[in-house]
């Protein structure tokens, strides 16, 4: 162990230089309170904070989770609810939080360590020395309001996601794997029907005896002044020792302590979840798997776990998704435990066919266990994760968080377990594994181990029998409660809202300076073009005299960017605007089949096992999707990550795959299949599926991001199934028009983001691509999105849906108007403080809305490309009040009725400086910022500098009067259009609601937009027996889904 050096009263435990990356870890341990510290130096913009307690519970109350919600009401020296996140959006800052099975974990995610060091202490306090009041607990855990409804923040959350497919199956898992008593048995989030009855004491009570200073770790990643950091550790716990408990009291430490759990008996149960679309359901397996301190056994089953499911060559999903089509997909996870979680799921599996798929699984498993594993591939695992390790500490600044907070809950408190983290001499050992060694780990741990197999199973009876059961549960309860009782409880919320909406005193925000921007270390990339690229400006710079010597000239559009990457981050950008409307929704079936199939090469045919093979072989990773991350969703991205001795090699497999490949049957067939069994697990997400909606109802067919929609997929691809059964020559030849309109040179803009200083041909190495392409036409123009726009998204006014979602126990609203539809837009900076502004944490619309417990969120999205700005409400007992709430503090403000705080508008212009610095976090993220700006917005290299020096001079006047054009139109009748999807027994209440607003609202099923592209079978027959079934179900979770789901939602600017 190194010598044990003094600083404060601070112990230095170990210094730990990490072998595979830059970073440095430093662990401590304070010698007057036991608080934990990990410091991993990292350079960049961000610093990153992660405060974890070790949180262990024997009941369903919710305490963990209400208690993390608390935290941030207010504390012994600061108490005002939201002090804590209006001093940190000043400090470049922002907050947040979690409560997992294990622990409870606070975050601080800062640009540059002036403002983290600023708002440190006074969050530490807050999670020591919560007020945890009456009044906050009634309007952020659980209240009945006036109308006899339940609502709350944490009960909303928890409604959205506690009768949904997931959460149901996790939870009977849970019980079958942990018996009474021990701690991961238990839903830490709260049930419903506990949390209607959970009291304040018990809060406390479970605060007084898990958050104590000798519980606590304080994981900090970034450019961290480690004597800095000390001093206010010191000083923090010199204030705080008359009021915690004793350093040598006793303390039993959280699950390491605690009874332990036995081993398992193999259990097989049904468990049905509320779903009309009956059709697939889940497979969901869990074994308990060896300790989580044993490195080198964790280490080898996350490699097994990719040779059994980590591809579509590995043994399950070649088997079961691949071949046999039991499934749409075979995933893997594990959970740090004193024994490791390992879980599979099978999902999109027949309905008919659960537990046949579950028998077939083992079977699989057994037959891999008993005859020779493929050793080669194998090796290919440990050598490829090893990569994948390298990889990710490069490219996400947080990426040490989880492991250290592992160690922290079940490691050796003396730091001999982290000292693994710095070192990969496991997977060494690992290489050298035999057969033998291997089949006796996986005969040992998951082919011949107990396990707990649930059968998750939809169910229409469910769906209606839970929304009667809630309808007369409501009923009886406002009948219980009669018309005084009902005042009462209105009474009693609203003095609880005045008590926690206290006004926090401008002495205490003003105490704390705004740090000065040059506080954060921004990473600069160097730009370089070659070939057509050079169209955008001659560069003059050092990097750009590298690629000037190698060959200019080679007419492909190439943007480098230099950083000090181990790695290539190579990414193709293709335009898809050529594609005939007819074939556009066959992008979805080309990309999900782009790497998993057949190429030729030299003549023979080479079948898609070997080429995956080859594939993880020669790179870290590879993807295809839509244009999202590059901001335009109507583009297509190609992506591979490789290191730098594999450079030529991504560019043949760029060639091979785009040019080479083959439009095999059976490969479609299978993409087609896995495709069409997770439709009805798409469609279950009601915030995804408002997405889906909108994007349908406002943008042209013409979009090629529409086209990928569910919404369409759920027709389209059935009737495309029946083709290739019937006439398969028909969709080849569509794919191959696809195909030829896609790959073609004008077409292409390449990225390549390196350290060039060390990159040997960077440009020349392109040649012999370039050679396979006609490059005798321009460059084409960037697909617009604002072209895309239909008649509904450029004037609107005249759309507004109700969509009853079947499993969904909330509701999601979206909300849209014209925008501002260019970057040189003299009203930019404006509406980017003024929605920064109003979407503040503890801002004008948190107040209004989360923390009266009407909704779990609400925000903005603006887009420059579309010119149209949106408002979600998402997960709301009933999202017309928190709309109603919402649309009153944007009218308040604009009368002057309700007055701009000067400090919420410097922590307005703090937080768009922080979006500046996570487009930033890391070398890669910096230089593909870089690539979006210059190439896909069209805005110079400096643009964010320029911006910013204007919003810097934004006036509230001007504020004003954006609020008035552009924001308000998002909440009036004759100006937007809405989405909402709902639980059918709020749907009467909601359109009566937004009736009475002026809007007309119709009431329509997800199959309502359904659209099918004019493709038709042969015999002419519209709807297969299993489209007419789906004009009769609209399934639904409250999943926390993303926007992608309609498609790619673009990155707001």
């Amino acid at each position: 162990m190194p010598t044990i050096t003094m600083k404060k009263h601070f112990k230095t435990i170990q210094r730990l230089d990490v072998e595979y990356s830059p970073n440095v870890i430093t662990q401590y341990v304070s010698e007057r309170t036991g608080l934990k510290l990990v410091v991993v130096d990292q350079k960049g913009p961000k610093v990153y904070g992660y405060f974890a307690l070790a949180t262990e519970i024997h009941d369903d109350s919710g305490a963990p989770h209400t208690l993390e919600h608390l935290v941030f009401m207010g504390s012994k020296n600061y108490s005002f609810k939201g002090v804590l996140d209006k001093l940190a959006t000043r400090a470049y800052s922002s907050t947040n939080a979690w409560t997992a099975t294990d622990h409870t974990a606070y975050t601080l995610d800062s640009a540059g360590w002036e403002g983290f060091a600023q708002i440190l202490p006074v969050y530490l306090e807050h999670i020591l020395f919560p007020t945890l009041s009456d009044s906050g607990c009634y309007t952020e855990v659980h209240h009945i309001d006036g109308a006899g409804k339940d609502a709350g923040v944490v009960y909303s959350e928890m409604q959205g996601v506690q009768n949904t497919q997931s959460s149901l199956v996790d939870l009977k898992a849970r019980r079958l794997i942990y018996p009474e008593g021990v701690g991961f048995r238990y839903e830490t989030g709260g049930m419903m029907e506990q949390l209607r009855v959970l009291t304040a004491e018990r809060i406390r009570a479970f605060h007084k005896e898990m958050y104590q200073p000798k519980n606590l770790c304080l994981v900090i990643i970034g450019e961290v002044d480690h004597d800095c950091l000390l001093e206010i550790l010191d000083e923090f716990e010199g204030q705080i020792l008359p009021d915690i408990p004793v350093i040598d009291e006793p303390f039993k430490r959280p699950w390491v302590t605690s009874k332990q759990t036995p081993p398992l008996t193999t259990t097989i149960e049904t468990v049905e979840f509320p779903e009309e679309d009956e059709t697939t359901g889940e497979v969901q397996i869990a074994f308990l798997g060896p300790p989580c301190n044993d490195t080198l056994l964790c280490d080898a089953l996350s490699v097994l776990l990719v040779y059994l499911a980590g591809s579509s060559i590995s043994i399950l999903e070649n088997t079961l998704v691949e071949k046999e089509q039991l499934a749409s997909y075979v995933g893997s996870s594990t959970e740090s435990r004193p024994n490791t979680l390992v879980w599979f799921v099978l999902g999109g599996v027949a309905t008919g066919k659960l537990a046949a798929v579950e028998a077939r699984f083992f079977e699989v498993l057994k037959d891999t266990a008993s005859k020779p594993l493929d050793l080669e591939y194998m090796r290919d695992c440990v050598h490829r994760q090893m990569l994948q390790i390298e990889f990710y500490s490069e490219s996400y600044g947080n990426y040490f968080s989880t492991a250290i907070i592992n160690d922290f809950l079940f490691g050796d408190p003396n730091g001999l377990n982290l000292k693994d983290l710095s070192t990969l001499k496991e997977y060494s050992i690992l290489e050298s594994w035999s057969d033998e060694q291997w089949r006796d780990f996986l005969r040992t741990w998951i082919s011949d181990a107990p396990h707990i197999s649930i059968l998750g199973t939809p169910s229409a009876k469910l769906s209606k029998r839970m929304k009667a059961d809630e309808e007369a549960r409501v009923a009886e309860q406002i009948k219980t409660l009669g018309e005084d009782g009902l005042k009462r409880l209105e009474q009693k919320l609203a003095d609880a809202k005045a008590e926690n909406d206290k006004e926090v005193p401008k002495s205490i925000l003003e105490k704390y300076h705004i740090p000065g921007a040059e506080s954060i270390h921004f990473i600069e990339s160097i730009t370089a073009r070659s070939g057509s690229a050079r169209k955008l400006g001659v560069l003059d710079n050092k990097i750009q005299k590298i690629i000037d010597l190698d060959k200019p000239d080679l007419p492909l559009f190439i943007h480098f960017e230099h950083v000090a990457t181990n790695f290539i981050h190579l990414t193709v950008v293709l335009c898809t605007g050529s594609i005939p409307l007819q074939m556009k929704p066959l992008l979805t079936i080309y990309l999900a089949n782009f790497f998993d199939t057949p190429i030729t090469r030299d003549g023979q045919r080479i079948e898609f096992e070997k080429v995956v093979t080859e594939l993880e072989k020669d790179t870290v990773s590879y993807t295809i999707d839509g244009g999202t991350r590059v901001g335009n969703p109507e583009l297509i991205r190609i992506r591979f990550q490789v290191e730098p001795k594999k450079y030529e090699r991504a560019i043949k497999w760029l060639q091979e795959m785009m040019i080479d490949s083959i439009f095999d049957i059976t490969r479609l067939k299978s993409t087609v299949a896995k495709m069409i069994a997770d439709i009805p697990d798409e469609k279950r997400s009601g915030n995804s599926m408002a997405f889906a909606i909108d994007n349908m109802i406002h943008f042209l067919p013409e979009s090629s991001n529409r086209a990928r929609n569910t919404l369409v997929k759920a027709i389209y691809l059935k009737r495309v199934k029946r083709l290739l059964d019937d006439e398969p020559e028909t969709i080849i030849s569509h794919l191959e028009e696809v195909r030829q309109c896609l790959c073609k040179f004008e077409n292409f803009r390449v990225l390549v983001i390196s350290n060039l200083e060390k990159l040997p041909h960077p440009v020349t190495s392109w040649a012999g691509f370039v050679e396979k392409l006609d490059t005798s036409k321009a460059l084409n123009p960037l697909d617009s999105r604002i072209l895309c726009i239909g008649p509904d998204g450029l004037k609107p006014g005249k759309q507004a849906f109700i969509v009853p979602m079947a499993t969904i126990d909330s509701s999601f609203s979206l909300h849209t108007a014209r925008g501002i539809d260019s970057h040189a837009d003299p009203q930019l900076p404006a509406i980017m403080v003024a929605v920064a502004y109003l979407d503040a944490v503890e801002g004008p619309l948190w107040r209004a809305v989360r923390g009266t417990g009407l909704a779990y969120g609400t925000g903005f999205i603006r887009e420059v490309g579309t010119g149209l700005i949106q408002f979600r409400v998402y997960r709301s007992p009933d999202a017309f009040k928190a709309f109603a709430a919402s649309k009153a503090v944007i009218e308040d403000h604009i009368s002057g009725k309700a007055e701009f705080e000067p400090s919420a508008l410097e922590g307005a212009i703090s937080t768009i400086i922080v979006s500046f610095a996570d487009e930033q976090r890391t070398m890669n993220a910096a230089a593909q910022i870089s690539f979006v700006n210059q190439v896909i917005k069209g805005v110079p290299s400096d643009y964010n500098a320029q911006i910013l020096k204007k919003v810097r001079n934004v006036s509230n006047e001007e504020i004003k009067t954006v609020l008035k054009n552009l924001v308000l139109p998002v909440f009036m009748p004759g100006s937007s259009n809405f989405v909402v999807t709902c639980a059918p027994v709020l749907q009467e209440t909601i359109k009566a609601s937004f009736e009475a607003a002026g809007y007309s609202p119709q009431v329509k099923h997800l199959s309502d937009f359904q659209e099918d592209y004019g493709l038709k079978t042969k015999d002419g027959e519209e709807d297969t027996k299993e489209e007419e079934e789906e004009e009769f179900s609209e399934g639904g979770d409250a999943d926390e889904g993303s926007e992608g789901d309609g498609g790619d939602s673009a990155d707001q600017d």
